[in-house]
């Protein structure tokens, strides 16, 4: 009985070490973050009320909670002279002069809806 309880809190220690839930540096190529990144700039044009889109232009910080696919992500961004809804935005010059908007996404979640 004596090995049993060193053997179990040594399994809780490895275990809250192992889950820690700190985010970890990822490679922004992967293929999943790509895809949150794609639909990260898609919520954050629709839930603009400005009528002019905003695309894609860098990642400065790419991280994900351990164990999940929770994203932490700094991305730069530039206000396009295309509507929001219009087709090709990655491809639509950015505005210059007094048009151009600097903006700052200081926190942002997305929850996956369950129908």
């Amino acid at each position: 009985m004596q090995w049993k309880l060193p053997l179990l809190v040594g399994l809780i220690v490895l275990g809250t070490h192992v889950c820690s839930c700190k985010f970890v540096d990822i490679d922004k190529n992967l293929k999943d973050f790509a895809s949150a990144v794609e639909y990260a700039v898609f919520q954050f044009n629709e839930d603009q009320e400005d009528e002019f889109a905003y695309k894609f232009l860098q990642v400065h910080r790419s991280q994900r909670k351990r164990l999940t696919f929770i994203y932490l992500m700094d991305l730069e961004m530039g206000r396009t002279v295309c509507k929001k809804h219009d087709e090709d935005i990655d491809n639509c010059p950015l505005q210059e002069g007094t048009e151009e908007k600097m903006f700052s996404l200081l926190n942002s979640t997305c929850v996956e809806r369950s129908w």
